[in-house]
């Protein structure tokens, strides 16, 4: 069931079919999209099944069919390759993942750019970001106003500058977007997130040239050991 809360965001449009979904613009503030979906199957039979290893590991037909599962465990793995097919069909290119916690960069800098962090997914073409989580946490999101880019809090501005080494100039902005500084965000006092769900598939706006809106602030849950997750993403 999708929380009260999530029904209450006005930067979000829930839609009734997949179609509307790829179909719909982004604009007037909406910049999250979601069909909410109860999908057959056991998910977390797939999960010990695939035994994952850790970090990240890409999931196709041959490796799901090949698990010894129930029916209700194939009914899970036909649920994820039908949602990759549908996908793939209108042009996007999704990945399924088994996930086992994250590999941490080794120098973080001073500030966190991993996909745990609060950020903004960019693209260089008019692209957007689409998630499901089958199995385990789900991701987060939270309206934009409710956050403030690292980048321009004034203490880490400081540091950043100093790790840059030079003056807060039109190279210096440069050098936050290389590193993808300016995509990572901090949460305002009265910030109240939300998840996305266990079964929903989501359309969330990137930022890029010609975007309408604002792009959408999320992150992915913070690895709990033994938890694992069942993703789709594109």
């Amino acid at each position: 069931m999708l929380s009260p809360t999530f029904l209450s965001e006005s930067h979000v449009r829930v839609v009734g079919s997949f179609e509307e979904l790829i179909a719909t613009p982004f604009r007037d503030g909406v910049n999250a999209m979601c069909w909410p979906r109860a999908l057959d199957g056991d998910f977390g039979e797939v999960v010990d099944k695939l035994g994952l290893g850790q970090g990240i590991t890409t999931l196709d037909a041959e490796t799901l069919h090949a698990l010894p599962l129930s029916m209700a465990g194939h009914a899970a793995v036909e649920s994820m390759l039908a949602d990759h097919r549908l996908l793939t069909e209108h042009g996007l290119e999704p990945v399924l993942n088994g996930i086992n916690g994250y590999v941490q960069p080794e120098e973080t800098g001073p500030v966190r750019t991993d996909v745990c962090s609060w950020h903004a997914d960019s693209a260089t073409a008019e692209v957007d970001t689409w998630l499901c989580t089958y199995h385990g946490a789900s991701s987060e999101s939270l309206p934009n106003e409710q956050a403030i880019r690292r980048v321009d809090v004034p203490e880490t501005r400081a540091l950043l500058l100093q790790s840059y080494g030079g003056v807060d100039d039109e190279g210096f902005r440069e050098w936050l977007n290389d590193h993808y500084y300016d995509l990572h965000y901090a949460l305002l006092p009265n910030a109240k997130p939300y998840t996305f769900g266990i079964g929903h598939l989501w359309r969330v706006a990137t930022l890029h040239d010609g975007c309408a809106v604002s792009p959408c602030i999320h992150r992915a849950p913070d690895p709990v050991p033994g938890q694992m997750r069942l993703l789709l993403i594109s």
